[in-house]
């Protein structure tokens, strides 16, 4: 089990002296008191349409907005990251469940092909944090995403700016989802350019900063993502969990972007709620024994097969 205390909590300076224990408890639980960050993320259903959630080896569970939450609140989760509009519309059934809300999204039906992508501010956080009071709700924190390199990125960089400070100012948590992409990318992967994404949000100074898993041919993933980890110095790189795949093959990877990369947890959506309840559970709870409780590959697996 990796813990931390309160004292070891960094409060950035933005953070007024009046909300740093607030900042200090939602860090913590955020992080259920191990500095690492296992966010489920929900918040596909705009980014990829129905596209992940009905069809070919998609569990019937899954075409049901609600399945996302039935897992956040059954599983094992640091938080559950999703749109205010879901939150308002099943969070009275689910008030256990500890909150990320994502103030941006876009859909996938404009290519890159056809323009440069752009996803625009749906809420401010004053908003978030009105709803956060009238509705009770466990919110942590406060997620938005950039695309570097796309022709828009200014305007995205100026908001996320705003996000993070304003979150700061409420004793709020940050997450950025940073992604290279846009005709001026040739390589979203590109590891030296992931870098710099995680340097891009350590000068915006987002708490968590959320990746995707380099690759370069010939050479092991694990070792090329440590130039993104350093880039980012005192924010924290969580990687991107990406398509479905194997359960073993994704808990092994998760396993070495932590102890071979030195990332500091991980998102994870499609390899959790492309699966049927009980074993969505199952997978949930192994990756989060493998983020907070610094379970091996194999205790993990035990989890997930429920031995």
């Amino acid at each position: 089990m990796v813990q931390i205390n309160k004292d070891d909590v960094i409060v950035p300076l933005d953070v007024p002296k009046s909300k740093r224990e607030i900042y200090i408890q939602n860090y913590m639980e955020i992080t259920r008191g191990s500095g690492r960050l296992m966010l489920f993320a929900g918040d596909q259903k705009v980014e990829h349409l129905n596209d992940d959630f009905y069809g070919e080896g998609v569990p019937e569970d899954d075409a049901d907005p609600e399945h996302l939450f039935r897992i956040a609140s059954q599983a094992k989760i640091g938080v559950f990251a999703t749109q205010l509009g879901l939150i308002a519309r099943y969070g009275m059934d689910y008030g256990d469940v500890p909150y990320l809300v994502k103030v941006n999204s876009k859909t996938n039906l404009v290519e890159t092909t056809q323009a440069d992508p752009f996803s625009n501010l749906w809420y401010d956080v004053d908003q978030v944090v009105e709803f956060k009071e009238n509705s009770g709700f466990n919110i942590l924190g406060v997620g938005y995403t950039i695309y570097l390199g796309s022709e828009f990125e200014a305007e995205m960089l100026v908001q996320a700016a705003q996000v993070i400070y304003d979150a700061h100012q409420h004793g709020m948590l940050s997450v950025l989802w940073i992604y290279p992409r846009g005709e001026a990318v040739k390589d979203e992967k590109d590891p030296h350019l992931i870098a710099g994404a995680t340097g891009v949000g350590a000068c915006l100074g987002t708490d968590f900063v959320k990746v995707n898993y380099p690759k370069k041919e010939g050479a092991k993933s694990a070792e090329i993502f440590k130039e993104a980890i350093k880039a980012a110095g005192r924010t924290k790189v969580v990687c991107a969990g990406g398509t479905s795949d194997e359960a073993e093959a994704f808990l092994k990877k998760l396993y070495d972007q932590i102890h071979i990369s030195g990332a500091q947890g991980n998102a994870t959506g499609r390899n959790i709620h492309q699966k049927p309840l009980d074993e969505a559970v199952r997978m949930c709870n192994a990756v989060y024994a493998i983020t907070v409780e610094n379970a091996s590959v194999e205790d993990a697996l035990k989890i997930y097969k429920g031995k």
